[in-house]
């Protein structure tokens, strides 16, 4: 077992990854998006967080959030979003008796992946490779094609131009 810790400074913004188990290519399916929605609603109710960016791809999410002040939850209100999201769902046929032991769905792969935003660089940057997954898995040209992100919002916002990200010419751009 590893023993890997987790950052857990309270009020902080942090950078997720989530994947799909065996990376099945379904997140965007639209039950799984509407469960998916109903569950972070749900969640957020009782543990509130700010939605700074969001892409959700085929097989995996990656995501921004701002903590209220106080609390490093994070953990808790994934493992809530992540079960609320796999009971929305009929269950699939299949599951490892690992899985069905742990009272798994095998929508998600078991853990995630957090990074602690330093400072608005940090921010910015992640938002970037973000929004720019898309074009990078080569799912669409430009950014402004993929409809499951915020990209959308912050264009409205005037965080982003409507023709950031224009066509998947420029390989590489964010550090890959």
């Amino acid at each position: 077992m590893s023993d890997y810790r987790r950052a857990r400074e309270q009020g902080a913004c942090y950078f997720f990854t989530l994947v799909s188990h065996q990376r099945r290519p379904l997140l965007t399916e639209a039950p799984v998006r509407a469960a998916l929605r109903g569950a972070i609603e749900q969640v957020r109710q009782s543990y509130p967080f700010i939605i700074k960016g969001w892409v959700l791809l085929p097989d995996h999410l990656h995501c921004l959030w701002q903590l209220p002040p106080g609390d490093a939850e994070f953990g808790l209100r994934w493992s809530m979003i992540k079960r609320l999201t796999s009971q929305a769902l009929p269950q699939p046929e299949g599951v490892s008796l690992s899985r069905r032991l742990r009272r798994e769905a095998g929508l998600w792969q078991r853990r995630f992946w957090e990074h602690r935003i330093r400072d608005q660089q940090d921010l910015h940057r992640h938002l970037d490779y973000l929004h720019w997954n898309p074009v990078r898995h080569g799912l669409v040209r430009q950014v402004a094609d993929w409809p499951w992100s915020s990209f959308h919002r912050l264009v409205r916002e005037g965080v982003y131009p409507a023709d950031w990200g224009g066509v998947a010419e420029d390989e590489g751009a964010f550090g890959e």
